[in-house]
């Protein structure tokens, strides 16, 4: 009798872990945390979970270690490693930024000469320097790198959601090096295996149903009888839209899923087609 396939997947801990978990819980994926916390129970089958820092997940998933997991595409990057990104669910996006005091600046870039900078990301901040032609030489940093300019560094290299660390430092950011997200990637030889790739897959099914439901909201109008085509021509629906008749044959009840993004202008454009009763309600998972 063959052993069930077994998927090693790796969820990021620190600052990617709850956008994470909660990604999964709205897929209806629970985790049961054992004592020390770092190796939960999936209630999806075929997994073994771990987990670990976004840097370690990148290590892992490269040398083989872990078949899938969820890692920010900038230590990916940083990393230098070929891996399978299998979807982005861009969640905690970031920039990859060169920032310095103000002064550091001669017409929007570094000072010619020779200058200090300082970041985690080695191999990027390398690339950049070699590609702008700047005469840097690379300190790394374990954290907390933007309070090493000006007396340390002359610039730094980190990441940034707002600026507002970097700001509220005292550092004006000159130059974008990369955008970043959290992605879910497997090791190239994972989806090499069928058995591994159709466990792996159809999580990617269900973290994309979450991520696309997050979109769209479902709406639900009442339209008069001669009013419904001109409703159904105007609602941005994903195919067609499901169309039930009111009691007595009063009209038609409509329901479609629809962008959210739109929905401010959505709804004036319903109602000026005839929509009425307009109900508008989150959806979990959209699978297609």
């Amino acid at each position: 009798m063959s052993n069930p396939t077994v998927v090693h997947l790796a969820l990021p801990k620190g600052r990617m872990q709850e956008n994470v978990q909660t990604l999964l819980a709205d897929a209806g994926i629970r985790l049961t945390f054992d004592r020390r916390g770092y190796r939960p129970t999936l209630s999806l089958p075929g997994f073994e979970t771990k987990l670990l820092k976004p840097q370690n997940i990148v290590e892992m998933l490269h040398v083989g270690s872990r078949d899938v997991g969820f890692a920010g595409a900038d230590w990916v990057a940083e990393k230098e490693v070929e891996l399978v990104e299998l979807f982005d669910t861009g969640m905690d996006p970031v920039r990859i930024v060169a920032a310095c005091e103000p002064s550091f600046l001669q017409e929007g870039r570094p000072r010619p000469g020779p200058f200090l900078v300082a970041t985690e990301y080695e191999r990027l901040t390398r690339r950049w320097l070699e590609r702008e032609r700047l005469e840097g030489r690379v300190v790394r940093t374990y954290g907390a790198t933007e309070v090493f300019p000006p007396e340390d560094a002359d610039c730094i290299v980190d990441n940034t959601s707002t600026g507002a660390t970097l700001k509220a430092n005292g550092l004006a950011i000159f130059a974008e090096l990369l955008r970043s997200s959290t992605r879910l990637y497997a090791h190239p030889g994972s989806m090499d295996d069928p058995a591994k790739r159709e466990v792996i897959e159809h999580l990617v099914v269900l973290v994309r149903s979450v991520m696309d439901a997050r979109k769209r909201v479902m709406v639900e109008i009442n339209v008069p009888p001669g009013q419904l085509e001109a409703l159904v021509a105007v609602l941005p629906c994903m195919r067609y839209p499901t169309v039930s008749p009111l009691h007595a044959g009063t009209g038609f009840a409509v329901k479609a899923a629809v962008p959210r993004d739109g929905l401010p202008t959505l709804i004036a454009t319903i109602k000026a087609a005839g929509g009425t009763d307009i109900v508008v309600s989150d959806i979990a998972q959209i699978v297609p």
